[in-house]
């Protein structure tokens, strides 16, 4: 049989392992683009993967040598109009509350550049792990076009200063400032990254999952209140996590000094 031509081949390429579901970009040519497929395939997976009992972790990774170059221009020159831009902009930020609101916890395996909203891609993520070689900018200003939407994702993890850096200078910041200014987890050697994604997914992957899902949404829901509240949802959370199944086999091991549940 001939090759499959590479026009037709998956926008989104998806392998579950272990309860870790990969979802790799696979566009390299266009840098990964978020277009309105891009974003309509990871909607659909998402939505698939919030509902499945057997998955724990999601990887988010690309193939090629860019991670994801942001929105395809050309895409939105053809749009035109306003309320159609606006549109794509709303599919596409739906697609990044999606990331937060799944019940699994989502690490970004960045092995190249990620640009604008690229860069928020990897900072709507739960965690992300870079090669050491990966820049990362929002670089819209440059251009005439404020990275407003990649802002919301890159301010909620950068202290506001080093954000607004990013956003009105336009200019790449390599790994190292990337984990230093709290964009990403981990950088290790390019030939490394497979390896480190793989042992921090193994790792969360092996905790309870109902455990996990419940702090990953309590986490980001105490995050917009005010301490008062944001203490009382903990607490209902924290005292749920104990009386559940979950907690009462973890307790009884710790007390008995077994390893926790599932641990081999």
């Amino acid at each position: 049989m001939s090759a499959v031509p590479k026009s037709e081949e998956p926008l989104l390429l998806r392998e579950d392992r272990d309860g870790i579901a990969t979802l790799t970009l696979n566009r390299p040519q266009q840098m990964n683009l978020l277009t309105s497929g891009m974003l309509n395939a990871l909607q659909l997976a998402l939505e698939d993967i919030a509902t499945s009992k057997d998955i724990r972790v999601v990887v988010l990774a690309a193939t090629g040598r860019g991670f994801c170059a942001g929105h395809d221009l050309k895409e939105i020159r053809e749009l035109r109009e306003q309320p159609k831009i606006a549109d794509l902009f709303a599919r596409c930020s739906a697609m990044m509350m999606s990331i937060q609101g799944l019940p699994q916890p989502v690490i970004a395996k960045v092995q190249g550049a990620a640009a604008a909203a690229g860069c928020q891609l990897v900072a709507q993520c739960d965690l992300a792990v870079a090669a050491e070689n990966v820049k990362f900018v929002t670089s819209g200003v440059t251009w005439g076009f404020f990275c407003s939407t990649p802002g919301v994702a890159v301010g909620r993890n950068l202290q506001r200063k080093h954000a607004m850096e990013m956003l009105l200078t336009g200019e790449p910041i390599d790994a190292r400032r990337a984990l230093e200014w709290g964009l990403v987890n981990r950088v290790v050697p390019a030939e490394q990254l497979d390896a480190e994604v793989l042992r921090l997914a193994s790792t969360i992957a092996s905790k309870p999952p109902n455990t996990i899902s419940a702090g990953k949404r309590a986490f980001y829901l105490q995050m917009d209140m005010d301490l008062t509240r944001a203490y009382e949802l903990a607490g209902e959370v924290i005292s749920s996590s104990f009386a559940h199944a979950e907690g009462q086999a973890g307790m009884e091991a710790f007390i008995e000094k077994r390893p926790p549940p599932g641990k081999k």
